[in-house]
């Protein structure tokens, strides 16, 4: 079994990143040297996944033109012959990406998309029954692992025969309500890799003893999608991911948890302050200009202290 697609949802409004984003997508918001939704296609490539499908809105047409092979600047830079390996590094024919392009509707009488489990479902026939892996736009997995946290849980849905795997990685109690929690088997809950018994949106931390948060990458059987059409709107009309794997759970199938390693991190970009630390950590990495950045913030932090 291979698993070579990735749907990307990113149909979002990023409303909690207004007014930055009132012109500009979020996944377009630069993280050093690239926007943050390339350093998400950059991880899925690393991992072997070489089609993938954005779940989309009209807002969002900055982002199909960024990853267009044949714009006017990359056609101006290749013509001219400068920046050659910038233009390589987007030539994504040449390097055997395929990149594809759906909207996830907006009902009559709504004013926002429905939620994860509708932009998943939008993409039932893009997968064409094979496995698929699901990576929001908006977030990162910085990864400086031998193997890539996706990697892994390649690895692990193959070998296991799931039919849904999870990233997780562990979140201090007062954060437990802004994430989807999941608990492992009691067998299985110190293990990196771990079999699900449940998984609670957003809970109450006296709900549950697990600290394990959802972290924005998946991998799916095609089984998910019946799961999803069982799934009852909540209140805001939004349809939830995590319902269609409490139902793939409950069903008594194979939903399994792949744990965050020492040396990765997870970048979520949903608010401006995660934005600033992120934007900081991926300047101050960076080859040429990190260890000016680094003393430049040293500097400023000197002078901010007097």
């Amino acid at each position: 079994m291979e698993i070579n697609k990735a749907v990307i949802p990113v149909a979002g409004l990023g409303t909690r990143l207004l007014p930055t984003t009132k012109a500009i997508p979020k996944e377009m918001l630069p993280l050093g040297r690239y926007p943050i939704i390339q350093h998400a296609v950059e991880e899925l490539i690393q991992a072997g996944i070489n089609r993938n499908l954005f779940v989309s809105s009209r807002s969002k047409v900055a982002i199909e033109n960024h990853f267009d092979d044949y714009s006017e600047l990359m056609l101006h830079l290749e013509l001219s012959g400068s920046e050659v390996q910038q233009v390589s590094r987007f030539d994504y024919r040449q390097r055997g990406v395929e990149f594809f392009f759906t909207r996830q509707q907006v009902p009559f009488g709504q004013t926002k998309p429905l939620g994860t489990g509708d932009a998943v479902a939008a993409a039932e026939s893009f997968t064409e029954g094979a496995p698929f892996v699901v990576a929001f736009g908006d977030s990162i997995i910085h990864s400086q692992e031998q193997q890539t946290l996706l990697q892994r849980m390649i690895t692990s849905h193959i070998e296991h025969q799931s039919v849904c795997t999870i990233a997780v990685y562990e979140v201090p109690t007062e954060m437990v309500h802004n994430y989807g929690i999941v608990v492992a088997d009691d067998d299985e809950q110190e293990r990196a890799d771990c079999r699900l018994v449940d998984i609670i949106e957003k809970p109450n931390p006296n709900q549950t003893k697990s600290r394990l948060a959802v972290s924005a990458r998946y991998i799916f059987g095609p089984e998910i999608f019946a799961a999803i059409r069982t799934v009852k709107p909540a209140p805001s009309g939004e349809i939830y991911l995590t319902d269609a794997i409490m139902a793939l759970i409950r069903e008594g199938l194979m939903v399994r948890a792949v744990k965050l390693a020492a040396k990765e991190t997870r970048y979520d970009i949903g608010n401006h302050l995660a934005y600033f630390k992120t934007f900081i950590d991926y300047a101050i990495e960076d080859p040429q200009s990190g260890t000016e950045v680094i003393a430049y913030m040293e500097k400023k932090l000197a002078n901010y202290k007097k």
